[in-house]
């Protein structure tokens, strides 16, 4: 390298430096951040064993750290299936928020996630402060007339 040449690599290594970290920039492999999804219909029975161990901590550590009520995550959340499909999503969100390879932007998005996430969690534990208390699922059998219903797709998708 001549003088010149050393000069232009002291100044753009000297600007990198003062610009700071990109923040946009991911150091690391090619992998999504995070990488891990649960999708709770589909799993095998060993894996759902696994998953629901690993969402028990999340949870158990989650109402201590945010000091979640129990009338938002009662004790039987386990129970309600859209409370399981809503802790679930936001156990998945904190392990990517909080993976290694984030750029530092996760975290703050985590919690501004939770903060939208916080009215469903109320209604989806709604009633189950003090017991459980049980509440029938809904049931397709026999709701919809099957006549009326294939008379509609047939006519919804005529051209």
């Amino acid at each position: 390298m001549n003088e010149r040449e050393d000069y232009d690599a002291v100044q753009h290594l000297s600007n990198e430096m003062a610009a700071g970290p990109d923040p946009y920039a991911r150091a690391g492999s090619a992998d999504a951040i995070g990488g891990h999804t649960v999708n709770w219909s589909r799993l095998s029975d060993d894996s759902a064993q696994t998953e629901w161990i690993r969402l028990r901590e999340w949870v158990e550590w989650f109402t201590v750290r945010y000091t979640v009520p129990v009338s938002v995550v009662p004790n039987c959340w386990w129970k309600h299936g859209a409370l399981v499909e809503e802790l679930s999503a936001l156990w998945i969100a904190h392990l990517a928020a909080f993976d290694t390879s984030d750029t530092g932007l996760g975290a703050i998005g985590w919690h501004e996630r939770l903060a939208l996430a916080q009215s469903r969690l109320q209604r989806a534990g709604a009633g189950c402060a003090s017991t459980h208390n049980e509440t029938r699922p809904r049931s397709w059998v026999n709701a919809t007339d099957e006549q009326e219903w294939n008379a509609w797709v047939a006519q919804t998708h005529a051209h």
